[in-house]
């Protein structure tokens, strides 16, 4: 198999799901998301929901949009890879410190902890695996 026919093959596991015309696209097209016209969809957490811009549900790999509402609390978790996270507006704080607006913080695999956003936080992350719930959900993934 020829590197570029690979590729497509690899291609076509990652998607965006509702975005428009996909399926009609050549695995190695491009893939332009108009990202106002994606669904917020809930997570299982109250006051948190997502817009999933890239995701492979084989391998785990996703980057989304996560709207928290002010005062949502995350539970404990496991970051099972590498999370990163860039603060669109508003923050997010944890034990270890606080990520503002315009900020970026990243986790190592195997990173447990409790978030919170006090007023609010529209984030961007980027996971190669969801993270994992500890306690609450426990089992569940973020996705």
């Amino acid at each position: 198999m020829t590197t570029q026919a690979q590729g497509a093959v690899d291609a076509a596991v990652a998607h965006t799901p509702h975005l428009a015309g996909e399926d009609k696209l050549d695995p190695l097209a491009s893939r332009y998301v108009d990202v106002e016209q994606l669904p917020w969809k809930p997570t299982q957490v109250e006051g948190i929901d997502m817009k999933i811009l890239l995701q492979d549900k084989k391998t785990g790999l996703m980057t989304a949009l996560f709207r928290w509402q002010p005062g949502t609390r995350l539970p404990l978790h496991e970051h099972v890879e590498i999370e990163q996270s860039y603060i669109l507006e508003g923050s997010i704080l944890d034990d270890e410190g606080e990520v503002t607006k315009g900020n970026f913080v990243w986790r190592p695999k195997g990173n447990r902890h409790y978030a919170y956003s006090p007023n609010g936080a529209l984030v961007l992350a980027m996971f190669l695996r969801p993270n994992v719930f500890i306690e609450e959900y426990t089992g569940q993934k973020l996705e």
